[in-house]
């Protein structure tokens, strides 16, 4: 007489967006049915995490509301889910000039802590609400330690983690440590808080996060000049006025390199403009083709369009909202907010004033400037991802993990199973969300990120109902949704 099966486990560490998606989607699964789900998430809610977390008003998501649908074969259940909730009706700048609706950022976070929310009530899904501290391998299976001092062996694990925090450019965090309005990670909460009303700012990017801090020094009444530098220059693009479909052929004979690529986005930019149609429709349609476009390049072309094209890609395809674009516009127009392309040569403290010598981009004009306080947005450190938490640590120290030939995120092969130090493949351990990205293309944009989480479901449940069959992939990511060119860096996309 044999004994009762045994359950098997899968640990998913980190309880944002990714690991609540993954977690949602496996135990929407059948071939789930008999598993434990445990996420490890130390916030109180699921789905979260870094991005929507948060109670600041001008933290909006920067992609209409009518794409952030949590459900691909029903694109209109964010929108609907937002009208029985009466949440348009108490932001009244939730409709912006080009007719589509940008909410603030919790509210999205509300919507997938409720999509999740059945799961744990029926206890297919388990909230722990700990972080993990250590993982090791035990024999064919994974054992982790919680901060709480818990134990748990598990069958699969997926990491789920968030972004690392920024790294401050070395001179000024060694020169500015202890200032009581250095912010070198505005991410935290209530980091600008800091900040007083008529304060110098410095901001250190030219990204998503910097666009974040403008337009939250606005709306906290900060009148105070604000300069955000960044070595072009270059910031976060906004929305096309209109909608526009999206133009060019880049999958039906894809580049092979880095250069013939740029050449051939710059002649349909130019074709486009030809039709009525901006550079808001190439990128749309890049990113549409871009799955097949990344997988045909080398990896060194890989490199080289990570090395070269990341600050143009950056700010053309990650969009702030209608809403923060007017913001920073309004204060490039007062004379309020300055947007420089210089490198920050040398960082004094005086006190409390903080002295910055630059060197402008394009003439080469040395010039010192002062300010009261300096805040970092130069976006999440992703080289320093496996130094970032002791468990990830861990599992490179011990093989399991290593950094993708990119520098990216985390090595993965095309099923997302994580490749160590030796080149295998652990059809156990599962790499999900933005640090996969080395390998499938752009996976910051929440779309993007949805179906990945999607895709990484369907590969578990998959190895739940045929566990005889290691390695059987279900239908390919490109089938759910073909995943645009590689993001290179700067905020997710909200």
């Amino acid at each position: 007489m044999t004994g009762p099966t045994r359950r098997p486990v899968i640990a998913i560490v980190g309880g944002g967006f990714t690991g609540a998606a993954v977690a949602a989607n496996l135990a929407r699964n059948a071939a789930s049915g008999g598993a434990t789900i445990i996420v490890f998430e130390p916030r109180t809610r699921l789905g979260g995490g870094l991005a929507y977390d948060t109670d600041n008003p001008a933290h909006r998501i920067n992609v209409p509301a009518a794409r952030m649908s949590l459900i691909p074969d029903d694109p209109d259940d964010f929108l609907n889910w937002m009208a029985s909730k009466g949440e348009p009706l108490g932001d009244p700048e939730v409709l912006a000039v080009d007719g589509n609706l940008y909410p603030r950022r919790a509210v999205f976070g509300r919507y997938v802590c409720e999509f999740v929310a059945p799961f744990l009530k029926n206890g297919k899904v388990e909230h722990r609400r700990e972080r993990v501290e250590q993982i090791e391998r035990r024999e064919n299976r994974w054992r982790l330690r919680s901060s709480a001092g818990t134990e748990l062996v598990a069958d699969i694990v997926v990491v789920a983690t968030t972004h690392p925090a920024p790294c401050a450019p070395r001179r000024v965090d060694q020169a500015l440590c202890g200032h009581p309005r250095y912010v070198p990670d505005s991410t935290v909460v209530d980091a600008l808080a800091c900040i007083r009303t008529d304060d110098h700012v410095l901001v250190i990017g030219n990204g998503l996060t910097a666009a974040d801090v403008i337009a939250s020094l606005g709306l906290a009444d900060h009148c105070g000049p604000i300069v955000a530098l960044s070595r072009r220059g270059l910031r976060s693009r906004g929305h096309a006025a209109l909608p526009q479909e999206p133009f060019g052929d880049f999958a039906s004979d894809p580049a092979r390199t880095a250069l013939e690529l740029l050449k051939r986005v710059r002649q349909a930019v130019r074709d486009a403009a030809d039709i009525g149609t901006s550079w808001h429709g190439v990128f749309d349609g890049l990113r549409s083709q871009g799955g097949q476009i990344w997988r045909t390049l080398p990896v060194t072309e890989r490199r080289r369009l990570v090395r070269h094209l990341r600050p143009f890609w950056d700010v053309h395809r990650f969009r702030v909202a209608p809403q923060v674009d007017e913001a920073i516009l309004a204060g490039q127009e007062q004379g309020r907010v300055r947007i420089l392309g210089a490198a920050i040569e040398d960082v004094e403290r005086r006190g409390h004033i903080i002295a910055v010598d630059i060197r402008h981009r394009h003439t080469g004009r040395r010039e010192r400037l002062l300010f009261d306080a300096c805040v970092v947005t130069t976006g999440p450190a992703h080289t320093g991802i496996l130094s970032s938490q002791g468990w990830l640590a861990d599992l490179a120290s011990q093989g399991w993990l290593r950094l993708d030939d990119v520098g990216l995120g985390l090595a993965c092969d095309e099923d997302s199973r994580a490749i160590g130090v030796n080149g295998t493949a652990e059809r156990s351990l599962i790499v999900a969300g933005p640090l996969a990205r080395g390998t499938f293309g752009e996976l910051m944009g929440l779309p993007q990120v949805n179906d990945h989480a999607i895709f990484v479901a369907e590969q578990i449940a998959d190895m739940l109902a045929k566990p005889e069959r290691s390695g059987r992939r279900p239908a390919p990511l490109a089938e759910i949704q073909q995943l645009p060119m590689t993001t290179v860096g700067g905020a997710a996309n909200r």
